[in-house]
């Protein structure tokens, strides 16, 4: 059973992050590492293309961080099924994600499920409070320009790194970068406004 290591950085990090990986996948008795430095999201990865080519029959491909081999929950799931097909199993060094043992394997495909499930209710939400926004217009009062779920919705577009701000203020209903940057900082960590707004929000909906 051969090792095979994989690290990504976006082209926004620096090497530091991809000397963190680097280390790790070493300690780890990975043999060969393969890197790249590109969004998640971006399906030209030619690093992630020659491993994948070398990948043999009961080798692991292992990396650091489980977001390091893309960012979709359902394709990543689609890649380790093609891997498995092919003999190789997957590991996720700072996670419980090793295809390797079946606990590996449902741990997987639970969190992906949750992932997406949680990524399409926010967006349900969110758009569901754009229509009724626009629908009310001024009438009762100027609506809140940031909500929780819109908040919420920010943060997990903001995590694309490739993704340009104009683009995520548009989706968001044309809200002002000025305004997403009160609430967040620029990769989608939360600012002080931004936790005072979900805590909030959390009080509201627990009646707290």
């Amino acid at each position: 059973m051969g090792l095979i290591g994989y690290a990504r950085i976006s082209t926004i990090e620096g090497a530091q992050v991809l000397d963190r990986q680097l280390d790790a996948l070493n300690a780890a008795g990975c043999e060969r590492i393969f890197e790249d430095r590109a969004s998640g999201a971006k399906a030209e990865r030619p690093g992630l293309s020659a491993c994948l080519d070398f990948l043999r029959k009961d080798d692991v491909l292992v990396v650091l961080d489980l977001d390091r081999l893309g960012r979709l929950a359902g394709e990543l799931i689609t890649l380790i099924d093609q891997l498995a097909a092919r003999g190789v199993a997957f590991r996720a060094l700072n996670a419980p994600m090793d295809t390797t043992t079946p606990t590996g394997r449902a741990f997987l495909q639970i969190q992906a499920a949750f992932a997406e499930m949680e990524r399409n209710i926010i967006r349900q939400r969110v758009n569901e409070g754009l229509i009724a926004a626009r629908a009310r217009g001024r009438k009762g009062g100027r609506p809140r320009i940031m909500t929780a779920d819109k908040l919420r919705y920010a943060k997990h577009l903001m995590a694309d790194r490739a993704r340009p701000i104009p683009e995520i203020c548009k989706e968001l209903g044309e809200i002002r970068p000025s305004t997403l940057y009160h609430y967040l900082h620029a990769d989608g960590s939360l600012k002080t406004a931004g936790r005072d707004l979900l805590e909030n929000a959390r009080k509201e909906e627990s009646g707290t």
